[in-house]
């Protein structure tokens, strides 16, 4: 299958596999790591929703200076006047812990909600990786279709100026008319503008493959498609798909997650139950060389009545919006039946254009060279040959062509299904685990620090 491709690229001994491509790919592309830090953000909601099940704990301390006169003036019983001055510096320090009791469900509510991100996050992470290797893979075959067409047309170009010298030495002769010699000219033109154009297409491939996998391409080998990863039938691929592709995964997480948010904002209605602890030590408060010690503990039951509706209608909004993520999980599942029917579809319209592509190009090649043979002895004109020989280049160019569809088809058809991951390809790489980060900071109880150091 890639035998047109590996002839017109070359297939060193070390050429770069598409293996290795995807498999840099897969640790280097910086969409793929932003959504892998996307994941790893979202972990930390689930902590920040255990924080309501800990208390709170505040130190607070104080310090300040105090100064107090008074002026008693001479009484009518013969007291003398006297002024007293007195100075202290009231200061002291406390400690309160909060401890949430009951809250009507909201901390349970928003836990759940927070591992529901966390999967969702991690379905969208497993999608990401799908469009990035089908990206890096669908580069990978774009270079070696865009320099197999580049060095069809260069070649063409060299055939073209041999025909035109031996159009002008026939002129010379008398053997042909100035008519073939500008036949030969214009279609010589037109090989070289073709050729120009091919090697713009081939810098634009390039860019993308730089883009999408990291690295500029060099010697790569030639494609294989992946049709052994690929589900044997059609509905047996819709099935797959439908059952278990990460974008479906993710909106049926993004549904659960709404609807908790639902209970998490209806919890603002119930009431609240809490216990404070708070014990204080206070020096100087009211004068000098005092020292007292408190301590209190008080349970707070806080029953909301009314707080304008504000509550209400937000209870009302986040029905809407899960609502809203039902919605768009039929909208996921419609859209992959559609990416997987169209990928089958592209793969096996491939495989048949192939087989055409081969007939078409033998049947040229037979025909350039029986109508070069017919035209030394006049049978054939000039412009026959030069019809003949863009027939093949054609012919070539459609056969190369078809070869990367089926690659790329192959890949998108294990994207569309879901399985497209570096699991499925056994790619050379160290796997992303998204548990690991999560596993490290569930249960974290402080720090600012990341488990990576930063």
């Amino acid at each position: 299958m890639a035998g047109m491709l590996g002839a017109l690229t070359g297939s060193p001994a070390l050429a770069q596999t598409m293996d290795a491509a995807l498999a840099r790919a897969y640790s280097a592309n910086p969409t793929l790591n932003a959504q892998r830090a996307a994941v790893r953000a979202t972990n930390e909601n689930v902590p920040q929703a255990l924080s309501g099940y800990r208390p709170r704990i505040t130190a607070s301390a104080d310090i300040g200076a105090s100064i107090t006169e008074s002026d008693i003036p001479a009484g009518a019983q013969g007291a003398t006047h006297s002024r007293n001055v007195s100075r202290f510096n009231p200061r002291g320090a406390g400690l309160q812990v909060d401890q949430n009791i009951f809250d009507g469900g909201k901390t349970r509510s928003s836990v759940s909600q927070a591992e529901s991100q966390v999967l969702g996050a991690r379905a969208t992470l497993r999608n990401t990786e799908q469009n990035v290797l089908l990206d890096a893979a669908t580069s990978y075959m774009n270079v070696l279709r865009d320099t197999a067409i580049l060095n069809l047309n260069r070649n063409n170009v060299e055939v073209l100026e041999e025909q035109l010298r031996q159009t002008r030495d026939r002129f010379q002769v008398g053997e042909v008319t100035r008519t073939d010699v500008a036949q030969a000219e214009a279609r010589l033109s037109s090989a070289q503008s073709q050729a120009i154009l091919a090697e713009s297409n081939l810098k634009t491939s390039i860019a993308r493959y730089r883009q999408n996998v990291g690295a500029e391409p060099k010697q790569l080998a030639p494609g294989r498609p992946v049709e052994n990863l690929m589900p044997k039938s059609l509905p047996r691929a819709l099935s797959l798909a439908l059952q278990g592709h990460p974008a479906i995964i993710a909106a049926l997480h993004g549904v659960d997650a709404a609807e908790l948010q639902v209970k998490v904002t209806e919890a603002d209605l119930y009431p609240t139950l809490g216990v404070r602890g708070l014990v204080t030590q206070r020096y100087d408060n009211q004068f000098f060389g005092d020292n007292r010690t408190s301590a209190s503990a008080v349970a707070t039951l806080t029953i909301p009545i009314y707080e304008g509706g504000q509550v209400y209608s937000r209870t009302r909004q986040a029905k809407e919006t899960a609502g809203q993520r039902r919605i768009e999980v039929d909208t996921s599942r419609d859209t992959v039946r559609a990416a997987v029917v169209s990928a089958w579809g592209a793969h096996e319209a491939a495989k048949a254009q192939i087989s055409s592509a081969q007939a078409q190009v033998q049947a040229a090649e037979t025909a350039l060279a029986g109508v070069r043979e017919e035209a030394k002895v006049g049978q054939r004109t000039t412009l026959d040959v030069l019809n003949a020989q863009q027939e093949l280049v054609s012919a070539r160019a459609s056969l190369v062509t078809a070869q990367r569809d089926r690659v790329v088809a192959s890949y998108a058809v294990l994207s569309a299904v879901g399985l497209l991951s570096a699991e499925t390809l056994k790619l050379k790489a160290e796997r992303y685990d998204a548990r690991r980060h999560y596993d490290q900071v569930k249960g974290l109880l402080w720090g600012t620090q990341t488990p990576d150091g930063r």
